[in-house]
């Protein structure tokens, strides 16, 4: 039997609307902790105080991942892949930090990031009854869905100046909930250490998302605040000894986003549209990077990275789109939702105020089908410095609004962030940028013909390569200082501007306005009070021992550190640094099994019995990536950098007998320290000694 059929044999109930769960399963919020399953399945009971701190010392990372806390001046810990952007703006010609490493072995040598923020959920508060009384009874749809936006905003803007803490409300279990979460903000980040990636990602594409792995995928920043370091008292110790087999364990983290309470009509979607698209979407892209890399050494140093990225979001999203085509699957899946509704069927009541929800969801996945390609083509996809373009040119005409009016992503409360990115220093390179661009809008050309009206507005029936080419060697939005300026000219300025880049975001814009009303009014807004009533349902039916699909928000997950059978035998719990040497010996050392110069000379130098990753069957996904294990004393045993290929379907369905979550062992990142990279004084100051540095 094959992973995916075999995970529809243990997950059935999970699809449903989880009636029960699975030993393991769960991305639990903080104000919802599994204390009942805990104390049933493991006899340990989380203190409000254990929770808090950890919570507290576990940070997002807006980079795409999750950090934490090791030490009282600062100091955090994260995977090398997450902290791998900044590494790669922070690099030169010269200087090549991403590929070769960095450790400022002093305070004053610590790397500034360019524009990285890291985010400490520091207090939520449920706001449910106001988010849902804005929208008025018998309101249109749309009307509704404006109504509960502006309350949205206003909840936000009102924290916001009340606490000056960043505040975000966000949509819990299918919209039956909304939670107001503040957070403490942090933008002086700097970079300690970080190793060569090949030994972060030692086995390159065809290891990802494999186990047993090899990888020393973890770096270092220090948080800093009036350029000191931050004095924070919420840290983790650390466990040097870390997690053996059979240990309960426990991962904080930031996980982005799962599917597991959509209804078969929206999976149906995702299966046959979106996915299929997608898929594509990523193979062009990296096969067009691919070509721009094989340029020069310069032009490949500026790819590599998002090369990295998109052919992990490749292999990831395979896996999903694979999960949803199994057919067993699939039928279970369904089965599941015809179980559930009989179950609303059964009481008048509930039939009455939930019955017809999966209809209207149903409808609106017919809508959203017939707009999905024009609104995801008829865009400025694929350069970042395109992306900046159209945020400026929006950005302008929204701050001009009052905040209830504006677009999502440019209200008061959002403003730090967005300046942010548009102001960022980071380092814009024209070809590189021209190159996406113009592979990208050759493909919005295929996809919507070329008298689609975006296209005409957009190319005026020149050559696309023409358009972007002019665009990119006319524009000065490379420069910071030339974005600010345009900020500054309101919104006369932006639209007086001559900039090319400029004039081909203003022609895009009113189709990204569109589009967005557009899939608002026809998905959105009727999908929403649905699947809030769907969500009130499964309350109603399964009682309230339940957790939300993930939101890239704060959640708690347990687990225990355990192997698991794979292709015929079985999987260990743990590798070692002999499976390091030994796995790169097997393939006489050539990439992507090739190991840096440094830790092949270190060979001697480490003890081969330290461990270095392990599994455990902690439920995680994407942005989990970064996210402390810590054991039942809430000390540091481990970090969270990937998932099996079993996981992969976890967008769906966890199971607890195959789904694993990988982990770089404590023990391994201190040996590594130590006797590989001559930073002694670091691996102490996350040990607990007085830092020094």
């Amino acid at each position: 039997m094959g992973s995916l059929t075999l995970l529809v044999t243990l997950a059935a109930s999970v699809l449903a609307g989880r009636p029960t769960l699975h030993a393991d399963e769960g991305m639990w919020t903080f104000d919802n902790p599994p204390l009942a399953l805990l104390k049933a399945q493991y006899g340990f009971t989380p203190t409000s105080e254990w929770l808090n701190h950890l919570r507290m010392s576990t940070v997002r990372i807006n980079d795409g991942g999750t950090g934490s806390f090791v030490s009282p001046t600062g100091l955090v810990l994260t995977n090398h892949h997450v902290a791998l952007g900044q590494l790669e703006k922070m690099s030169t010609a010269a200087h090549n930090y991403a590929r070769d490493g960095f450790y400022a072995k002093r305070r004053g040598d610590e790397m500034k990031c360019p524009d990285i923020e890291l985010n400490v959920l520091v207090s939520s508060a449920n706001v449910t009854s106001r988010i849902v009384a804005a929208a008025p009874a018998g309101a249109a749809a749309s009307a509704a869905l404006e109504a509960r936006q502006r309350a949205i905003a206003a909840v936000e803007k009102e924290s916001l100046a009340a606490t000056g803490l960043r505040s975000d409300v966000v949509s819990l279990y299918q919209g039956s909930e909304y939670w107001l979460y503040r957070y403490t903000v942090y933008t002086d980040v700097r970079i300690v250490f970080a190793p060569e990636q090949q030994v972060a990602f030692f086995g390159g594409d065809p290891d990802n998302f494999t186990y047993p792995r090899y990888d020393l995928d973890f770096a270092l920043f220090r948080v800093y605040e009036n350029n000191a370091p931050v004095a924070n008292h919420e840290y983790l110790r650390w466990n040097t000894a870390g997690a053996t087999t059979g240990d309960l364990v426990f991962v904080s983290g930031n996980p982005g986003s799962t599917d597991r309470l959509d209804t078969v009509a929206e999976l149906e979607t995702q299966r046959d549209l979106i996915y299929p698209i997608s898929l594509a979407v990523l193979k062009r892209r990296i096969a067009a990077l691919r070509a721009f890399g094989a340029r020069g050494p310069e032009q490949l140093r500026q790819a590599t990275g998002l090369v990295f990225d998109l052919e992990n979001a490749l292999k990831a999203e395979t896996g999903e789109y694979q999960g949803l085509r199994d057919q067993a699957l699939f039928a279970k899946r369904v089965a599941d939702e015809a179980a559930f509704r009989d179950k609303v069927r059964a009481n008048p009541q509930w039939l009455a105020k939930y019955g017809s929800a999966w209809q209207v969801i149903a409808g609106a996945e017919q809508a959203r089908r017939s707009v999905y390609v024009p609104s995801r083509f008829q865009a400025l996809r694929g350069s970042s410095l395109a992306g900046l373009a159209l945020n400026l040119v929006q950005y302008a005409t929204e701050k001009a609004k009052p905040d209830a009016d504006r677009l999502d992503g440019f209200h008061d409360a959002q403003v730090p962030q967005l300046e942010q990115a548009l102001y960022s220093p980071a380092p814009i390179y024209k070809e590189y940028e021209e190159a996406l661009l113009t592979d990208a809008l050759q493909e919005s050309l295929a996809k919507l013909g070329a008298s689609d009206p975006f296209i005409v507005a957009a190319f005026h029936g020149r050559p696309v390569a023409d358009v972007v080419h002019q665009a990119m060697t006319g524009t000065s939005l490379g420069d910071p200082a030339a974005r600010r300026a345009l900020v500054a000219s309101g919104a006369a300025g932006v639209a007086a501007s001559t900039d090319p880049l400029v004039v081909l975001a203003r022609a895009v814009d009113p189709f990204v306005r569109r589009n967005t009303k557009l899939l608002d009014a026809k998905v959105e807004s009727v999908e929403e009070p649905a699947a809030d009533r769907i969500g009130q349902a499964r309350f109603a039916v399964y009682g309230h021992n339940a957790y939300p699909d993930a939101t890239f928000t704060p959640r708690l997950s347990f687990g225990t550190v355990k192997g698991y059978p794979m292709n015929g035998t079985m999987a260990p719990s743990r590798t070692t640094f002999y499976g390091l040497y030994d796995r790169s010996l097997g393939f006489d050392g050539k990439a992507p099994f090739d190991l840096p110069p440094r830790v092949a000379a270190g060979r001697d130098k480490v003890d081969l019995s330290t461990p270095l990753d392990f599994v455990t069957s902690n439920d995680i996904i994407g942005g989990n990536s970064g996210s402390p294990v810590v054991n039942r004393q809430g000390e540091l045993v481990g970090l969270i950098f990937d998932g099996n290929i079993e996981s992969l379907v976890g967008r769906f369905v966890y199971s607890d007998e195959t789904n694993r979550a990988v982990a770089v062992h404590s023990a391994a990142i201190i040996e590594a320290l130590k006797k590989l990279y001559d930073a002694g004084a670091l691996a102490d100051e996350m040990m607990g000694a007085p830092a020094g540095r």
